[in-house]
């Protein structure tokens, strides 16, 4: 069965972190890239980081250098690292996996065929 599942959400005071974590099944994470998204009540979803097949990552300007992707092919697991986490980080977030050889970052959702239910993340200020 093909599918993503995320974890490692919760609830956690401003200044505090967390490591989200992606483990994929039906697939192999090696032939593509992986990206993950994030959306708050109200919002659009929006693209915060994604980790390309060689390891290349790209983060939004609101998480750099507080936001950390990371993968683990022999887990097949995606790991989001966040640190001195902010109340506007607040949101439900996804990953998602672009198609077998999409091996490239996209911020667009349309270039991410499958995706993960989420996992809540809420920051008390």
């Amino acid at each position: 069965q093909v599918q993503l599942v995320e974890s490692g959400g919760g609830l956690v005071q401003t200044g505090g972190s967390l490591r989200l974590s992606c483990v994929v099944s039906g697939f192999t994470l090696d032939d593509r890239a992986i990206g993950w998204f994030r959306q708050a009540p109200g919002k659009e979803r929006e693209r915060v980081s994604c980790i390309s097949d060689s390891n290349g990552s790209i983060y939004a300007d609101s998480v750099k250098g507080r936001f950390t992707i990371s993968r683990d092919n022999g887990r097949n697991t995606i790991y989001l690292h966040m640190n001195s986490l902010k109340p506007e980080d607040t949101a439900v977030y996804y990953c998602a996996a672009r198609p077998p050889s999409g091996v490239m970052c996209y911020e667009s959702l349309v270039e991410y065929e499958l995706w993960g239910r989420g996992t809540q993340v809420i920051v008390s200020s």
